[in-house]
């Protein structure tokens, strides 16, 4: 008994030492970057984490070297937009895989979710000739509308999640007189919240990093977003690296305080969806 336990606790401790060893390999990058974004630029090489006198101006510097606040602006309303699109469709599209029976239901989910494995960077080309042909090159069409329309990997994560729900909330609605869309919008969509939030927090967070799709879109720096007003910055200022890391921790600030204020609900939609390991 007394050697279970004695495996029991190393084990535990073990797997806490690992979880711990992840956690601290995650987070060190980003109070490097926190610390660097203090520091004077003689500072910066040095190995000391914390600076010796703050520099706070360092983040004012950012808005003169660069349009930020537009930049912020043009990436939020970017973010927000595919992501509106992509919980709208991909959550339409998973409630008929997973709800609406019809011929070739499976053989086309399978085919759809094959998309997964293309890589990005296969699609570039085309999609550049596609929206360079429809005059929207350098516009924010060119930003918004490719990501509309969602994508494979949501409509799984929804089709998961609406096959969790009881059949017997579909039966009542028919029974009540609710046609499919009614369905859908009145009475499967609102117990989705969770599936719907992860969707939403994971678009969101995807958007905002996204910098090859704009890089080769987006040539104006009125409707540039914020990963490539980093990079241009970086290009024009590449010594000045206590205000790059600075830029670096405004563009971070939004994504910890999006996690930070879903944090619940997003664990949970996780493990209700199916993507928690149980």
């Amino acid at each position: 008994m007394a050697s279970t336990r004695t495996r029991g606790i190393v084990r535990a401790a073990a797997l806490y030492f690992a979880l711990i060893a992840m956690a601290w390999c995650a987070v060190l990058p980003i109070l490097w970057a926190l610390s660097g974004s203090l520091k004077e630029q003689s500072e910066v090489t040095t190995a000391a984490l914390l600076p010796q006198d703050p520099q706070w101006s360092n983040y004012g510097a950012v808005f003169q070297m660069m349009p930020f606040g537009r930049m912020f602006g043009n990436t939020i309303v970017y973010a927000a937009c595919v992501t509106a699109g992509q919980v709208f469709f991909c959550s339409l599209a998973g409630y008929a895989f997973a709800r609406l029976r019809f011929p070739g239901r499976d053989v086309l989910f399978v085919a759809y979710l094959a998309t997964l494995m293309v890589p990005l960077t296969v699609t570039v080309v085309p999609q550049f000739v596609l929206i360079r042909s429809l005059g929207w090159t350098d516009t924010p069409w060119a930003l918004i509308v490719p990501g509309l329309f969602g994508n494979a990997f949501g409509t799984y994560l929804m089709r998961q999640f609406f096959r969790t729900l009881p059949a017997e909330l579909e039966e009542a609605a028919v029974l009540d007189g609710c046609s499919p869309w009614q369905i859908y919008w009145r009475v499967l969509l609102p117990n989705a919240k969770p599936a719907v939030l992860v969707l939403a927090v994971l678009t969101w967070v995807n958007v905002w990093n996204d910098f090859l799709w704009p890089l080769v879109m987006i040539q104006r720096r009125e409707i540039s977003t914020v990963t490539l007003g980093l990079v241009w910055m970086q290009g024009q200022y590449v010594s000045d690296w206590p205000v790059l890391m600075a830029a670096s921790m405004l563009i971070l600030l939004p994504l910890l305080l999006v996690y930070g204020l879903a944090q619940k609900a997003f664990v949970r939609g996780i493990s209700l969806s199916g993507f928690g390991g149980r």
